[in-house]
């Protein structure tokens, strides 16, 4: 099942003519493994005959990393010895907005294919999470499956720009405003211009929100982005972050989505709320109302999973098994376990835990009796707001279909739940270093998921970062150590 088309999105190639009858140029994007949008405009007459079959884009946003400093250990796909050369850009139609901010030119999204092949790039965020709804739709059969996700990011807002922040050295920072004031109601009215355009832009631009407030931290928003295809939400959650630092530019403010800038401040966490749903508009994942009245589902082994559905469970169970394996595509960089070590305290859990509504879980079950049967779901509150929404997407719904393919059961109890301690509970690695050991193992569940080459790509790439982050000396190295060692 092909993502949901935004409004007014293309059907025909004629309709492509027509929509772009007024326009000289496009904009097209892909994304990186760092999730990074690398686009470029073309001329309309070049992006329309691109649109027929597919157009060259340089390999080498393959071949280094979020600075643009190539890998310390080449990985296959671009290279020295293949020249960097090109990979073949497919257009989606379906992806087509105009940039409200940017004179309202056409933007189109792109996936990324094998030159040689054909075949999608191994490394290709978005290329991967379309696989991977097409693995839960064929194992749905007739029932008609479909991956449905939600995203919401807390991010820090900086009275900044790119060219003061590196002049400061990226010290002593100015955030928007100061103190705590969580979905404080008077915070807003200060860069109340900012705010709202946030909202108002992004509802123009196609990206629909459920919630928009302050968090609590110095500066910080939380923004909901309401529940949607997988696809069309990893896109979307992709695309709004773009969107923040476009309208952030133009008042002089810079917003951050990176997991944790202050050391003694709560993280900036970015989960994600998964389901899947069948053709009739279904959720699979609850109960039907006479199961409910019930008293939930009599063979559940915990009261916490009585009110989700055996395949429900099964998907939890997938999770919960493979969590430990996956975790550089829900943690990419270095700064994403910072956020981590502090656990519960912050709610921010680093065990392989889940729990009936509980914020202490790395899996909060969502649903009946405190919520309607249609909304019963997964909240995943491992990631931080620098997740890669694609790969993270990709990574959680694999893990659930292997969890209902191979009908695994519950391997412990709920946080909480009597008998059940943290002793108990797997614990997720706390650093991108062991992090990427567990998933570049010979045995890591990553791999049968994914594959050896895009385990390999990504696995190398997350491996530079190690790299670059051992050889840096940082300011709390020189302030402990540069006078008294």
């Amino acid at each position: 099942m092909p993502s949901i088309p935004t409004p007014g999105a293309p059907k025909t190639y004629d309709d492509l003519v027509k929509l772009l009858e007024n326009d000289n140029k496009v904009k097209v994007a892909g994304v990186d493994v760092d999730g990074v949008l690398r686009g470029k405009f073309m001329s309309k007459a070049k992006f329309l005959s691109a649109a027929k079959s597919e157009f060259g884009f340089c390999s080498v946003i393959f071949g280094w990393d979020i600075h643009d400093k190539t890998y310390y250990k080449e990985l296959t796909i671009s290279n020295s010895a293949n020249g960097y050369r090109d990979i073949s850009a497919e257009i989606d139609l379906a992806t087509y907005r105009r940039l409200p901010w940017e004179n309202n030119v056409p933007l189109f999204l792109v996936a990324f294919r094998n030159p040689d092949t054909g075949k999608p790039l191994h490394a290709c965020p978005r290329s991967l999470l379309q696989e991977t709804t097409k693995k839960i739709e064929a194992f749905g059969g007739d029932k008609g499956w479909e991956c449905m996700a939600g995203a919401e990011f807390e991010y820090f807002q900086f009275k900044e720009t790119a060219q003061s922040v590196a002049e400061k050295g990226f010290a002593n920072l100015n955030a928007l405003t100061p103190g705590m004031h969580g979905y404080s109601l008077l915070r807003p009215q200060i860069n109340k211009d900012y705010f709202h355009e946030l909202y108002d832009a992004a509802e123009e631009f196609g990206i629909e929100i459920e919630g928009h407030h302050t968090e609590t931290g110095p500066g910080v928003f939380e923004t909901a982005l309401a529940f949607t295809e997988a696809v069309r939400m990893a896109d979307n959650a992709l695309l709004f972050k773009y969107l923040a630092k476009c309208v952030g530019m133009k008042h002089g403010i810079m917003p951050s989505f990176m997991s944790k800038p202050w050391g003694e401040l709560p993280g900036c966490s970015g989960h994600i709320h998964v389901s899947i749903r069948d053709k009739t508009g279904r959720n699979i994942f609850a109960l039907s109302e006479e199961e409910i009245k019930a008293g939930g589902r009599q063979d559940a082994k915990w009261k916490d999973t009585k009110y989700i559905s055996q395949e429900a469970e099964w998907f939890l169970a997938g999770i919960l098994n493979g969590l430990p394996d996956i975790m550089p595509l829900l943690c990419p960089n270095i700064n994403s376990y910072k956020r981590l070590v502090g656990g519960e305290a912050f709610w921010a859990p680093n065990l392989a835990s889940y729990g009936y509504d509980s914020r202490a879980a790395s899996i909060r079950i969502l649903g009946p009796p405190d919520a309607p049967a249609y909304a019963t779901r997964f909240e995943v509150r491992v990631p931080g707001a620098d997740m890669h929404p694609m790969l993270a997407f990709s990574a959680i719904f694999r893990l659930g279909l292997r969890g209902i393919e191979k009908k695994l059961e519950l391997p412990y109890g709920p946080i909480g739940a009597p008998g059940v301690t943290k002793e108990d509970i797997p614990k997720l690695p706390t650093s991108l270093e062991a992090a990427t050991e567990r998933f570049l193992a010979k045995d890591s569940v990553a791999r049968e998921l994914f594959g050896d080459l895009m385990v390999d790509h990504f696995g190398g790439t997350r491996a530079h970062e190690v790299q670059l982050w051992k050889q840096a000396v940082t300011s709390w190295e020189l302030e402990r150590y540069l006078e008294l060692a």
